[in-house]
């Protein structure tokens, strides 16, 4: 059952993106990133659900009081799955997201990344990659557009060592705004690196701001402290299948 469900999901993600990709092309070709965001978030919406309706995968949300409601921001969150790429465009505007770049180069998928701005990297261009993500990074903050950065750099399954890059210290020293960790466990239910997906409770939690000011060692520990606490607190919960009071959550997804 579980390779059905996995199957069927993997066609219908992958049919719609080529059924909104090109159905908002002409779009994209006259307004540019207005027409490329509403069909991503598009996407991601019924990606998101498809999850939950096809696989099983029911999320929630913890610690929006978190996130600023104005002003700039800068998100670095835990990457498990390719599930909270689809997640963070279903609940802010037009973010965006460090992602490779050899994304870019994916039909469909990378010409709308592309005309989203999303930042991209070529991590094999050593130290003017950094140059380059602290630039796009400025420029995304300039149009008031919250930033998504995975700061381990790709996906790393539920308990694996913690894997940091530079490229957060970079952005969160240069930036000078406040850097919201996030946690989260969707690795037990979307493989980081595998195929079939099981069903459960997805649980994103955003953690307080580390303000600005700290230095690079300093604000390093202090975040992956943070999110590495966080994430195995929230794999514990999933596996024990422990119940949290209902006024600690923010949203459920039913």
């Amino acid at each position: 059952m579980r390779l059905l469900r996995s199957l069927a999901y993997a066609i219908y993600l992958y049919a719609m993106l080529a059924l909104i990709g090109l159905a908002f092309l002409p779009a994209v070709l006259i307004t540019g990133r207005r027409a490329a965001a509403k069909a991503s978030h598009l996407w991601a919406d019924v990606g998101v659900w498809g999850a939950r309706r096809i696989c099983g995968m029911r999320h929630q949300v913890r610690g929006m009081e978190n996130v600023p409601k104005s002003g700039p921001i800068l998100i670095a969150c835990k990457h498990q799955a390719m599930w909270e790429t689809l997640f963070f465009m279903t609940i802010f505007k037009e973010p965006a997201i460090v992602l490779k770049k050899e994304l870019l180069s994916m039909p469909i998928y990378g010409w709308y990344a592309r005309t989203m701005e999303m930042i991209s990297v070529d991590r094999e261009d050593g130290p003017s990659a950094i140059k380059d993500l602290a630039r796009q990074a400025q420029a995304a903050l300039d149009k008031r557009r919250p930033i998504i950065i995975f700061p381990e750099g790709t996906r790393r399954a539920p308990g694996a060592l913690p894997d940091y890059k530079p490229g957060i210290a970079l952005l969160y020293r240069q930036l000078g705004v406040p850097c919201v960790p996030a946690a989260l466990n969707s690795g037990l239910c979307w493989p980081a690196h595998g195929f079939l997906k099981s069903p459960g409770l997805i649980t994103v939690e955003f953690l307080p701001p580390v303000a600005p000011g700290l230095d690079r060692k300093s604000f390093m520990n202090e975040l992956v402290t943070r999110i590495e606490a966080a994430t195995q607190r929230l794999e514990d919960e999933a596996r024990s299948g422990t119940k949290v009071p209902q006024n600690r959550l923010n949203a459920v997804n039913a």
